[in-house]
């Protein structure tokens, strides 16, 4: 089995990819590789918000589980994550249309970790009370 340019040396072929769209020269187009780029790159910007919503999640889980630790690192690192998570979703708005799946991953993520953090035995216990 040959390898091609994008298996080898990827960024060499993306720099080839460019100039074939540039140019119109559609029949040298790695459209098969382009889509499957394109795909990975829209399930990054979903992990990303998971994984910054997760980690708001967690220490406002910590926050309310653990009022005797609450800190200004905490409140910074909530008030980050959530600049963070609304930024994710500026660059890329059709994840909202996501967003409960997403909330739901991200929630599940933050309960499990926050259980381990503050010695809870029972992640289904450590919820956001409201």
């Amino acid at each position: 089995m040959t390898l091609s340019l994008h298996d080898t040396d990827f960024y060499s072929w993306t720099q080839q990819q460019i100039a074939f769209i540039q140019q119109g020269d559609w029949r040298h187009v790695d459209a098969e590789h382009i889509a499957e780029e394109l795909n990975n790159m829209g399930a990054s910007e979903r992990r990303e918000l998971i994984n910054r919503l997760a980690v708001l999640l967690t220490h406002l889980l910590k926050w309310q589980w653990q009022p005797e630790r609450q800190s200004t690192s905490w409140i910074l690192t909530i008030e980050e994550q959530r600049r963070r998570s609304s930024r994710v979703l500026r660059h890329s708005p059709g994840l909202k249309s996501l967003l409960a799946e997403i909330l739901d991953d991200a929630y599940g993520d933050a309960r499990i970790k926050a259980a381990r953090e503050t010695k809870n035995k029972n992640p289904y216990r450590v919820m956001i009370m409201s």
